[in-house]
């Protein structure tokens, strides 16, 4: 079409629709929920893609990512919302600030992330956490920013490069990788990465970006409490950590336990993300909820206010996902992946750089993980002495790189730090190439002495 090959118009065509994307966006003022779903359809059409097929694939891709994102924003919502009206999101915050003082905080953020986030999906991390941000910014007057991108760093950091987050794990299958020693280097890479694109680059891009709270959702999960009887920081802590905990047990069974043996079965139910935070919902009504005082009928009511807030929010990511899913449907994503492969360079840069531009195109670090390893892995194969723990780290830190309108985490973070699209850009998606390229710099550092 139009004097160019096939692979040629995908890639012109992908570019299109996303200036067009932001264009419908910023410049027409349009929904991101109804220029998402334009874009999506435009791309199919546009593609090549079966006309029958082009609304089924964004509805998977809509499906797909509410069937998990939209699931665990509803729970964690309403585990936030209860926390935030009991006062435990504000007894964690006064306890952070005393313990590393209002200077130091942001360095808090990043650390509590880091940690929580490790057996966490990054979705889940963030609603769990979210509620902190907003309440010590308001204790402390410090930028919603400097507070957010630590906390997005520490999430972002150990989703793509530690397993058990699906992208890596899968990746170690692919590699053949030790999934212990993956663990270790990607501690050893994870932590000074996200120092960097987190609590230092963070300091720096909230003195000309400072944010600003989504006022519904403040009202909802961050508001003042007026509640007296305020829940202890150790119940007020176990709570949230209740589904960190179920799923390191889970993530510790899939290691020692063969996968038809009862135990494992089990507690891949009770560790399965969904299970684990509705275990920590149902904890948390009578440790935020009963214990502090509040009646049947107080705690359903807080509940139904929780939702309201998050349905634009839901709508958003979910097309968002059905974007992403129009990428790869229609190709785009494997004609980037096949070109990169095409060039004469280290296996470890090859590996970053094909999960790199994947996640470009799909908008999606999991997909970038396992299709970028699926890709290289015959490519490197052939290479004697290629250390497969840091193949499976290269493409962790490649799937990472800049977050744009085609990852729902972009929507998600926009509309949770009441950003433009413009600043979402300049922080959020700066955030993630930071992370992505500081983790590649570490890694090829680490293979001179692995």
């Amino acid at each position: 079409m139009f004097g160019m090959d096939h692979n040629s118009f995908l890639l012109l065509d992908a570019a299109v629709t996303i200036v067009g994307l932001v264009l419908l966006i910023t410049k027409f003022k349009v929904h991101p929920f109804i220029a998402l779903t334009i874009a999506s359809g435009f791309l199919g059409l546009t593609s090549g893609m079966p006309v029958e097929k082009v609304m089924k694939s964004f509805q998977d891709g809509f499906g797909g990512v509410l069937g998990f994102v939209g699931i665990l924003l509803g729970l964690g919502t309403m585990l936030g919302k209860l926390m935030a009206d009991s006062g435990g999101a504000d007894q964690i915050a006064q306890t952070l600030i005393r313990a590393f003082g209002i200077k130091r905080v942001h360095w808090a953020m990043m650390f509590a992330a880091f940690l929580v986030g490790i057996p966490l999906f990054f979705e889940i991390g963030f609603v769990l956490l979210a509620p902190l941000v907003f309440i010590v910014a308001r204790r402390t007057g410090l930028s919603l920013v400097k507070l957010g991108i630590p906390l997005l760093a520490g999430l972002s950091a150990v989703h793509g490069l530690v397993p058990p987050h699906p992208g890596p794990l899968l990746a170690v299958g692919v590699f053949g990788a030790d999934i212990g020693k993956t663990i270790f280097y990607g501690l050893i890479v994870g932590l000074p990465t996200a120092m960097i694109a987190g609590p230092i680059f963070g300091a720096w891009i909230s003195k000309r970006i400072p944010g600003s709270a989504n006022p519904e959702l403040v009202a909802q999960i961050a508001q003042e409490t007026d509640n007296r009887n305020l829940p202890g920081f150790g119940i007020t802590v176990f709570t949230v950590l209740l589904p960190v905990i179920l799923m390191l047990l889970k993530a510790f069974a899939d290691i020692f336990f063969a996968a038809d043996n009862h135990f494992r079965i089990w507690m891949d139910f009770i560790g399965h993300p969904i299970t684990a935070l509705l275990a920590a919902l149902l904890l948390s009504f009578y440790s935020f909820g009963t214990a502090c005082g509040f009646s049947r009928e107080k705690i359903v009511k807080l509940l139904d206010q929780s939702l309201a807030p998050v349905a634009a929010i839901v709508l958003i990511v979910g097309a968002g996902g059905g974007f992403k899913q129009m990428l790869v449907a229609s190709g785009v994503g494997e004609v980037i992946g096949n070109l990169a492969v095409q060039t004469q360079i280290s296996p470890i840069l090859l590996t970053w750089l094909v999960a790199a531009v994947i996640r470009v195109a799909t908008g999606s670090a999991t997909v970038a993980t396992i299709t970028g390893a699926g890709i290289v892995a015959p490519v490197v194969a052939l290479i004697p002495g290629v250390n497969k723990e840091l193949l499976v780290l290269a493409a962790g830190a490649g799937s990472v790189i800049l977050s744009h309108v085609n990852d729902a985490g972009f929507w998600l973070v926009k509309q949770y730090f009441n950003m433009t699209v413009a600043e979402t850009f300049k922080t959020w998606s700066m955030m993630e190439t930071i992370l992505s390229v500081v983790a590649l710099a570490f890694i090829m550092l680490l293979s001179l002495f692995v």
